[in-house]
């Protein structure tokens, strides 16, 4: 392949937006998807070609768009999403991770899954069904889960005639149901992902419509998630101990900064343990630097010879998070196995992992109506509830609404290391008020 120049020195300056689509089943998601790779050219020719020939054999005369991300043969047969399906591709102005959820209730988890990440979600709706149940479900969820920028793409507009008013009913009742779950931005945009209206460009049918396309928008929308920005969090994943003739007494912290900036000669604190020192060096790529930030891979050195390891979090003495055992959370449950009070689990929170209980399941959230199940007493499949879990040993563990990356954890089954839960510590938009958990008494109580 011959390079094209100037092209890697372009893309290294653009910033990089995660977004997640979401919508009910048959509102063409998958078919936006499509097109919007197709239309900025981000598809290969070889690629092109196995969808139209796939088009052809289903006896469709026009390539079918959805099977660009519609990979797996039950997609393809039933015409649906099943699991999250990611691509990557890149403009002049902006690199893109996009997850292609999938729309059925009954794989809300992958939604979770692919929305957990994302800085903005494009959620679609048809035009001639208006908001759904389903709608407002994956409105609830990226609520839930602080995604700071919701599209609303109302799609299908070619079938009710491009019609202004029936978009803009739809936009009124949609922008009114986020907004008081605390969704932060949306913006309505009326498409055709079929004929291309207001994907990549513009439509000549919509001249009433004077906002930005998908794609525009996609390209320009801040990208809020500055991490450099939050308190820094620095989960040490590898101590580096050569213990050679050049390096006899060098003792290295190693890992990815999850968040914020360190800085030589910055005081710290090391967590669970609380001990203190101050950061003497940070070497980046094999190179000493004054100053780091999130997202960079690091080693760190510090003042003093202290006991730390795998697990263990550096942040700054001034902004360094509480720790605690009694862990507070939503849930979301991703395994076919249910969760229940009493159970045993791993609880993995960045680069550490201790034993915990659920010690209580005060709620189990109805994302049709947003209400809340009491003592549900289990969570299975897909559902999104509060837990209340006891650690073994302390978390330093932010709130999920100041940080979505050392406010999340994972749920773990000890036995086989399967999955069950994404966390979300901290209060959701609906909690709820429960009586003391009682005591395990089969030997794991913390």
């Amino acid at each position: 392949m011959t390079a094209i120049p100037g092209l890697t020195e372009q893309l290294s300056a653009t910033t990089l937006l995660r977004f997640a689509t979401a919508g009910s089943v048959d509102d063409g998601k998958s078919t936006l998807v499509g097109r919007l790779l197709h239309d900025s050219k981000s598809i290969l020719t070889d690629q092109l070609e196995a969808v139209e020939a796939a088009s052809l054999k289903r006896g469709q005369e026009a390539p079918d768009l959805a099977l660009l991300t519609d990979g797996l043969r039950a997609e393809r047969e039933q015409g649906i999403t099943i699991d999250v399906a990611y691509r990557y591709f890149a403009t002049t102005r902006r690199r893109f991770i996009l997850a292609d959820t999938p729309g059925h209730v009954q794989y809300t988890r992958n939604m979770v899954t692919g929305a957990s990440t994302a800085e903005l979600a494009v959620v679609l709706v048809d035009a001639r069904n208006g908001v759904v149940e389903q709608t407002r479900r994956h409105a609830a969820v990226a609520a839930l889960l602080r995604v700071p920028h919701v599209v609303l793409a109302v799609n299908k507009m070619d079938l009710v005639d491009y019609a202004e008013p029936v978009f803009a009913a739809i936009a009124e009742e949609f922008t009114a149901y986020a907004a008081s779950l605390g969704v932060p931005e949306i913006t309505a945009i009326p498409i055709s992902a079929l004929a291309g209206d207001n994907v990549v460009e513009p439509s000549a049918n919509m001249d009433w419509y004077g906002g930005p396309t998908v794609l525009e928008h996609l390209e320009t929308v801040p990208v809020s998630h500055d991490l450099a920005s939050c308190k820094a969090r620095f989960p040490v994943q590898y101590v580096i101990r050569p213990q050679t003739a050049e390096h006899p007494d060098y003792r290295g912290y190693a890992g990815q900064i999850a968040s914020g900036a360190l800085r030589v000669g910055e005081a710290v604190t090391v967590l669970p343990s609380g001990r203190t020192s101050t950061i003497t060096g940070i070497d980046a790529l094999g190179e000493p630097v004054d100053i780091a930030w999130a997202p960079q891979s690091v080693t760190v050195t510090l003042a003093d010879d202290l006991d730390i390891s795998r697990g263990d979090l550096i942040a700054p003495s001034g902004s360094a998070p509480r720790t605690t055992q009694d862990v507070e959370a939503t849930v979301c449950h991703v395994a076919d196995q249910p969760l229940t009070v009493g159970q045993r689990v791993l609880i993995k929170h960045t680069t550490r992992t201790v034993k915990a209980i659920v010690k209580e399941i005060p709620s189990r959230l109805t994302l049709d109506d947003l209400s809340q199940h009491p003592d549900p007493g289990q969570l299975v499949a897909n559902d999104i509830g509060r837990v209340k879990v006891r650690t073994a040993e302390p978390l330093a563990l932010d709130a999920y609404r100041d940080s979505r990356r050392t406010g999340s954890f994972l749920l773990i089954d000890p036995a086989d290391g399967t999955t069950l839960a994404a966390g979300m510590a901290g209060d959701s938009f609906a909690a709820v008020e429960t009586p003391e958990a009682v005591a395990d008494d089969e030997g794991w109580d913390f």
